[in-house]
């Protein structure tokens, strides 16, 4: 009997930090539920699970919206020229930046359009909604809004340029260097920084995998976020900085701590 109920404990902390780390706000939603749901309800399994979901959607996108303002962020404004590559970044409230972000988006954004109708700019994990310092796992400097991934511009194999990308996550399929090229990602791993490729294994799923990056779309896209006075760095793979012929300052290396950039380009303001 205590087997079972320490079983159920970790279990239950388990999905706890879970349901934390992952949405910000979804751990301390399940233990309101438990608290509101007593195990001595009929079905209340079932009732907690209606329950914490329903909570959940509500507070996600009814009450943190509201919220955020007051922590310094606000949620990113989707329309037809911006938006988030999955809907598992809205749920998962993995959408907020300050406002000043949000303004270098939409400028940016509204710029693409007028070279090009039919692209959009499409975003992956920006930053949570509350606290600075609070991590957006499992990236390392997501912490206090002023931080997003975008996604490179890709083209078919008749060079026709589209918002469709090669995963499901937008991250994961890589732009990998040529034979001539740096392989900082072999540089990096040989020093026992093993985890600098570990998002290959968080595709989840690839739809497009005949897409290749248009080199040609992805630099004007980096040179158009570059123009913007606000933007402090960029990342992406020095053989990328390279083969695009990118010389500016505020393009670096991120250091072989965190995850190889040849599937999105990080950028944040200062």
């Amino acid at each position: 009997m205590r087997i079972n109920y320490l079983f159920k404990g970790i279990l239950h902390l388990l999905i706890f930090l879970f349901l934390t780390v992952t949405t910000q706000i979804g751990g301390i939603l399940y233990v309101i539920t438990f608290l509101l749901i007593s195990n001595k309800v009929l079905k209340y399994r079932l009732k907690r699970t209606f329950f914490f979901i329903t909570l959940y959607l509500i507070t996600s996108f009814l009450i943190v919206p509201k919220m955020a303002p007051l922590f310094g962020r606000v949620k990113i404004e989707n329309n037809k020229n911006l938006e988030a590559h999955n809907f598992i970044t809205k749920l998962f409230n993995r959408n907020y930046v300050t406002p000043k972000l949000q303004e270098v988006l939409t400028a940016v954004s509204l710029k693409i359009k007028k070279e090009s109708p039919s692209l959009k700019v499409i975003y992956l994990d920006a930053n949570f909604p509350f606290f600075n310092g609070f991590p957006l796992l499992p990236h390392l400097s997501h912490n206090d809004g002023k931080k997003i991934d975008i996604s490179f511009i890709y083209q078919t194999e008749k060079g026709v340029k589209t918002n469709n990308k090669p995963s499901n996550s937008g991250y994961g399929i890589f732009v990998a260097p040529q034979n001539n090229e740096i392989n900082q990602t072999n540089i990096c791993k040989k020093k026992g920084f093993l985890q600098y490729d570990f998002t290959k294994y968080f595709t989840f799923g690839s739809f497009n995998s005949n897409l290749k990056i248009s080199e040609k779309a992805t630099k004007n896209l980096i040179l158009l976020i570059l123009k913007e006075d606000a933007v402090s760095k960029i990342f992406i793979e020095p053989h990328l900085k390279n083969r695009l012929n990118l010389n500016h300052s505020k393009i670096r290396f991120h250091g072989c701590g965190a995850v190889r950039h040849d599937d999105h380009i990080h950028f944040q303001i200062k």
